[in-house]
């Protein structure tokens, strides 16, 4: 595929391009079968508990005796609830699986300037979303930004990256998945085996403060 294709229509197997200058494409995530989402929540939960263990073992190192005793009950104290909330993380992402009926569905949105992220507030079907896609994408819209109003109102949950303002990108190609690094905020782009390259490809040509290219 080229990314500077201008004509409004498809220009992968899921990407359209629409008349108001946006890359537009759907992506259901299987949270069953890819373990992004549940390997984030394990990951957060690892280091808020990571950083209440270096927290407390600073805080006895003041203790007599704590080297290697009391260093060792506290490692051992941790371990303990690591588990612990490992499980319950687990417990509840398979809950929260259940109740999306296995999938994470998400509307993406490309331009020169960077990428938002939507998750759609009902899970529709992929294929509806693309075909409606299509069809927006052949619109001569006097008002082309109503594209995008329209197919957002429905949104529950936005984040767009500003690629001037990423610092770094890592793709996973297996998964599916580019996580688009700004200083504060995380950013997790999905795209097909298909347009996985596309994606992938314009996102680090649009990035010019990269720190890290992976």
């Amino acid at each position: 595929m080229d990314n500077k294709i201008r004509e409004p229509g498809k220009v992968g197997e899921e990407i359209v391009y629409c008349t108001d200058g946006k890359y537009r494409w759907s992506y259901e995530l299987n949270l069953f079968k890819n373990p992004t989402i549940l390997i984030m929540i394990l990951k957060i939960f690892f280091f808020i508990i990571l950083g209440i263990f270096v927290f407390v073992t600073l805080f006895d190192m003041g203790n007599p005796g704590f080297f290697w005793e009391g260093f060792l009950l506290n490692l051992k104290m941790f371990g303990i609830i690591l588990l612990v909330m490992f499980g319950i993380s687990l417990l509840g992402y398979l809950v929260y699986a259940a109740i999306m009926g296995g999938k994470y569905c998400v509307l993406f949105e490309m331009d020169e300037e960077g990428v938002t992220h939507t998750q759609m507030m009902k899970q529709v079907k992929r294929s509806e979303l693309i075909s409606t896609l299509t069809v927006l994408a052949g619109l001569a819209a006097k008002n082309p930004t109503t594209v995008g109003v329209g197919l957002n109102s429905g949104a529950r949950t936005s984040m767009r990256s500003e690629f001037s303002k990423v610092r770094s990108v890592k793709s996973y190609p297996k998964r599916g998945v580019i996580k688009v690094n700004m200083t504060f905020e995380k950013n997790q782009v999905y795209a097909s085996k298909a347009d996985f390259d596309f994606v992938n490809g314009f996102i680090l040509d649009h990035c010019p403060n990269l720190k890290k290219r992976k």
